[in-house]
């Protein structure tokens, strides 16, 4: 028998939900942010087709 309560299981703690954040909160009026995580660096950008690209 598995010890680890699934999701819908009775009882079982509801799954947190993730925060949203709005990307102008990010990249204000410009079209890219640097976003930092574990001390690297990533460009988040936004395209001439509005979509979103992460690069290293």
């Amino acid at each position: 028998m598995n010890s680890k309560a699934e999701p819908n299981t009775p009882g079982a703690p509801a799954p947190a939900e993730p925060p949203v954040v709005d990307v102008r909160d990010l990249v204000g009026t410009g079209r890219e942010a640097i976003i930092r995580h574990n001390g690297e660096r990533y460009r988040l950008r936004i395209t001439a087709a509005n979509k979103l690209i992460l690069t290293k």
